[in-house]
This record gives C-alpha cells, sequence and structure tokens, in this order.
C-alpha cells in the first residue's frame, strides 16, 4: 500500500516516514498540496498524511477532499475541540494532535487502512425502499429516479447498515462497530461528520432530513419516506 505524506519539516517528516513504513506502507513525500491526486507519478495513493503547522487545517482539507475520497490523517498543533470537531466534519478521518506517540500513530494508521479496505460488495443484495436505491456493486445511490451518486467506503457501510435495519434506531456505538469495525464507546463526531457527509449526498434538504434522522441522545434510524 503507499501513502502520500505532505509535510514541510524534515525532522518531522523523517519521523512520520519511519512510522509509515511500520505499518506497511511505501511513501512518496511533498512539500505542498498536490493538484491533482490521479496524476501521481508513483501510482495508485492509499492514504494521505497531511502535516499542518499551527493553525486551522480546514482549508487543507477542503482542498484535498475537492480531489478524492482517501483515507485522511491530519497532524495537527493546538486545535480547540470546535476546530478539531469540524475538521472530522469536513472530511479528515482521523487528527492526531502534537506531541504524538509513534506507536499509537502506526497502529491508528493500521486500523484507518484495515476499516476503509474494500467490502466484497458483489456478495451483497441491492436495497431499494421507497425512493432510494443502493446498489453496492457500484457502490451508488439513486434518490427518486436521479442521477446515481457514488458513496466512498464508509459511506456505503453506513448507509447499507441504516437501510437493512429501516425504522430502528442504531446507537452510535452499534454503527462504530459496523461501520470502522471496533467495538467500544466510539467517538461520536466521527460517526456525527460522516452523517453530515452522506446527507448532503443523498437529502433534498440535509438540514431537514428525510431519510437519516437524528434521534437524540440515541444514534440515527433510517425512515421510509411517505412522498
Amino acid at each position: 500500500m503507499h501513502a502520500l505524506l505532505i509535510s514541510q519539516d524534515p525532522d518531522e517528516t523523517a519521523v512520520l516516514a519511519l512510522a509509515l513504513q511500520r505499518a506497511g506502507l511505501t511513501i512518496t513525500r511533498t512539500r505542498e498540496l498536490p493538484s491533482n491526486l490521479t496524476k501521481e507519478p508513483e501510482g495508485p495513493i492509499d492514504l494521505i498524511v497531511l502535516v499542518t503547522a499551527e493553525g486551522s487545517p480546514l482549508a487543507y482539507v477542503q482542498n484535498l477532499r475537492a480531489q478524492t475520497e482517501i483515507p485522511l490523517i491530519v497532524i495537527a498543533e493546538n486545535l480547540d475541540e470546535a476546530t478539531h470537531a469540524v475538521t472530522l466534519d469536513t472530511g479528515a478521518d482521523l487528527v492526531v494532535l502534537r506531541p504524538f506517540s509513534t506507536r499509537l500513530l502506526i497502529a491508528q494508521t493500521r486500523a484507518l487502512l484495515r476499516r476503509a479496505a474494500n467490502l466484497p460488495f458483489f456478495t451483497l443484495p441491492t436495497l431499494s425502499i421507497n425512493d432510494v436505491a443502493l446498489d453496492p456493486a457500484t457502490r451508488t445511490v439513486i434518490i427518486k429516479q436521479h442521477s446515481p451518486k457514488r458513496l466512498t467506503q464508509l459511506e456505503f457501510r453506513l448507509l447499507y447498515t441504516l437501510m437493512i435495519h429501516h425504522e430502528q434506531v442504531l446507537p452510535t456505538e452499534v454503527l462504530i462497530e459496523q461501520v470502522w469495525g471496533y467495538t467500544g464507546e466510539g467517538d461520536r463526531d466521527l460517526v456525527r461528520g460522516l452523517v453530515r457527509r452522506l446527507r448532503i449526498k443523498i437529502e433534498p434538504d440535509p438540514r431537514q432530513p428525510r431519510y437519516i434522522i437524528t434521534v437524540p441522545g440515541v444514534g440515527y434510524s433510517f425512515a421510509v419516506a411517505t412522498s
């Protein structure tokens, strides 16, 4: 597997490159955000590690998410809780604050890559519930006969899980286990950010969702639209 490491500090770049290699990745290093990720000379990228200096990384995350859905780790400094949460909502899969443990970063990287690995989608049945049709073979969703919209791995897992349990309320901890693949209390910001991104793709008005309904203090449910 191949990682793109975006970092300007040579000492930190060396430390992170070693950590990523120990996580089983080959590395391409760059000091600047690439303008076209589809033309990276070293071949397909499986992970991006974005290293930022002090200040908000949001603009960089938005730039990358406009280009790709590749799993993204952000290394940042002194983020307050609100900025940390918004960075996840904007599209980062993991935010690591300095000072960080190299050992934990290696474990977190391996876990993220495991969770992002392809599911055998061809073995899953197509789901169709009123206005929403979800095709595992192409990982696309069609809403009310509109053009298909491509989903990321995590978006697909979330929507599939909610649809096969439609009209049931799934606690956040259950979604963490089903979508990300680990047990425990989980990270509610992680789920909230993924729900937000999925709503943007499937809801007519993400501010007033018809399909993915929040149940405060519990979790989420997929509601069958009636009109």
